[in-house]
């Protein structure tokens, strides 16, 4: 038998004997040789207590191996036995048993690593990784295959400082030198900031952790005493409440310029400064729709309140009424939060209390609606009335009708349909794209537009009196009857604005009559954003001005590359340019941002 053999043989069994007693396989092998660079896994013992054998799941970035129980799947980086280092050139080799059937099936789902949907925020993390960890240090992980090959265990504790803050919200930092390259993600962290997480789960070159300490602060950016929620730090839906408004605004505009580097492929030099984000008029109260939710009564509790033994009055200690908690898929229970408008705030202590006296009628979980509307239309819509004559309600039912006022400009829906949910920013954000339209005189602007992704109308109708003709187009029927029943309210001219159900994909087959060099193109689709065969068709229109409002500006940048780099290909000559980037900040103390992008035809 030869040396390589021997070494091979003795490596294989004690990574055997390694998986029997569920211990790290060594570095190197007897023979002193290197078998393997180390690797790092996640694993628990049966003699671990049970807090620390908790199966929770987080939600924070989903990884599909998160989705089952830690005891019941293989550890996250266990080396997989590969019989074809077993040689056998002498008769005299050792016989390595075959592994079962069973760890076979559940190594092949270890080998298979699943990489992020392009422009998820799993994608747009990844970016934020490769900038902080640089290109040749990824580059050389990649090559060795190591990017997986986690420094920490499962709940381990460890100190770093942050140096980054990711599009997503939450702090990155470089792991200790001692380790090799890595990023720990965690949230409610700043730059500059020492902290103190632990680790609950790896992926790609980056750890997720819990915060459990700042130790040493970054004074000129968190002042914890500008948070108004008791739940901020622990409640997933805020991440920027301890910064102060004009600090968000600046990492929001910070998110649109790395979007733009990513993920437009466009030369850096085609891209325009990003415009300062615009805020919105109220920073807390503005939020016009939430949806807490809470879950069913377990078997146990279920059985003890069929016996008599568990109140039938008093809340239950696992009844939970809110949002998701922070990294978990737990529900954290919160009687108000201080972004939604006081209607709604208002309206959930007593629905709180419904749910607590009803609950043990609950089969299933539930997840509510909370939505800001106005009592009634006025007999006047020409006026807009004061504060005190608009009354408002909260509207729980999604298929009761919502209504809303934009400026002079009403709007009428069914509670389940879309609509931005801070109506204090729509007016600027309007306001903004008719500008963006008429940039100089309205007299030599476009005379007809075309709202894709229209919805109930918004742009359509507050857009309406500087164009003789408006076309919406919109998939979904019911929003197309809501935008036709929301001109009529309004009183525009009859034939004014007209309103499509149909795939944007297909829009400019129905206004193939609108004069291109007349007409303005507003895009403002879902988080996927566009799609080919819609730009496709943009680009053989070549309306003069395309305004892309997004609520995703990770998709809006691929596209909006797409459409300049089509139009170069396909447009003789002509070509769109990229005229200005600008955030709206339609959420204000979270990571979210709208941005709007102007594209004109030259």
């Amino acid at each position: 038998m030869s040396v390589f053999a021997v070494v091979n043989t003795i490596h294989t069994i004690s990574r055997l004997i390694t998986r029997l007693h569920r211990v790290r396989p060594p570095v190197t092998c007897a023979s002193g040789l290197l078998c393997n660079a180390r690797t790092s896994y996640f694993w628990q013992s049966k003699k671990l207590p049970s807090a620390v054998m908790s199966t929770r799941v987080r939600s924070s970035t989903i990884d599909p191996e998160v989705l089952v129980p830690l005891e019941k799947k293989m550890r996250l980086e266990e080396h997989i036995i590969d019989e074809s280092n077993v040689t056998t050139e002498d008769s005299s080799a050792v016989v390595v048993p075959r592994p079962s059937k069973k760890v076979s099936k559940s190594a092949k789902r270890k080998q298979k690593r699943v990489l992020p949907e392009p422009y998820s925020s799993e994608d747009v993390l990844w970016h934020d990784i490769v900038a902080l960890l640089g290109d040749d240090t990824v580059g050389h992980a990649l090559q060795h295959g190591t990017e997986w090959d986690s420094p920490f265990d499962f709940r381990e504790e460890v100190e770093v400082e942050v140096s980054a803050l990711s599009s997503n919200g939450d702090a990155l930092a470089r792991s200790p030198t001692s380790s090799a390259p890595w990023v720990i993600v965690a949230p409610f962290a700043l730059p500059g900031e020492r902290i103190r997480v632990r680790v609950y789960r790896s992926s790609r070159l980056h750890s997720f952790a819990d915060l459990l300490e700042v130790i040493s602060p970054n004074l000129d950016l968190r002042d914890d005493s500008r948070a108004k929620c008791r739940y901020f730090g622990q409640c997933s839906g805020c991440q920027y409440q301890m910064l102060s408004y004009d600090t968000q605004l600046g990492i929001k505009r910070n998110v649109v310029i790395k979007a733009y580097q990513n993920f437009s492929n466009l030369p850096r030099e085609t891209i325009p400064d990003v415009l300062p984000t615009i805020a919105s008029p109220l920073q807390y109260g503005y939020r016009t729709k939430i949806t807490p939710h809470f879950e069913a009564p377990p078997k146990k509790a279920r059985k003890e309140a069929e016996s008599g033994s568990a109140s039938s009055t008093d809340k239950p200690g696992w009844l939970k009424i809110g949002f998701n908690e922070i990294g978990k898929r737990t529900v954290l229970d919160i009687e108000e939060c201080p972004i939604a408008t006081p209607v709604l705030n208002t309206a959930l202590g007593p629905i709180r209390e419904d749910i607590i006296k009803n609950i043990w009628g609950y089969k299933k979980g539930v997840s509510l609606l909370l939505r800001d509307s106005i009592e009634h239309l006025p007999s006047d819509i020409s006026s807009i009335p004061g504060p005190e004559d608009e009354k408002h309600i909260c509207i729980t039912n999604h298929k009761t009708t919502v209504r809303e006022r934009v400026d002079s400009t009403y709007f009428e829906f069914p509670g389940h349909s879309f609509f931005q949910n801070n109506n204090s920013v729509l007016v600027p954000l309007t306001s903004y794209v008719k500008d963006a339209i008429f940039p100089s005189s309205e007299s030599s602007g476009p005379t007809h537009l075309v709202d894709a992704y229209c919805g109930s109308g918004l742009f359509s109708l507050m857009l309406a009196p500087h164009f003789d003709t408006v076309a919406g187009i919109e998939l979904s029927a019911e929003s197309i009857k809501s935008a036709t029943a929301n001109a009529i309210i309004n009183r525009l001219p009859q034939g004014k604005c007209s309103f499509l159900a149909g795939d944007a994909a297909n829009i400019f087959s129905t206004v193939s009559h609108f004069p291109p060099d007349k007409t303005a193109l507003i895009i403002d689709p879902p988080r996927k954003g566009s799609d080919e065969p819609f730009i496709e068709q943009l680009v053989r229109f070549a309306c003069s001005t395309v305004v892309y409002v997004s609520c995703n500006v990770h998709t809006q940048a691929r596209d909006v590359g797409m459409i300049i780099e089509r139009m170069e290909q396909k447009g003789g000559g002509r070509k769109y340019v990229l005229e200005s980037l600008r955030g709206f900040d339609l959420f204000p103390q979270t990571a979210h941002v709208e941005s709007v992008a102007v594209l004109r035809l030259v």
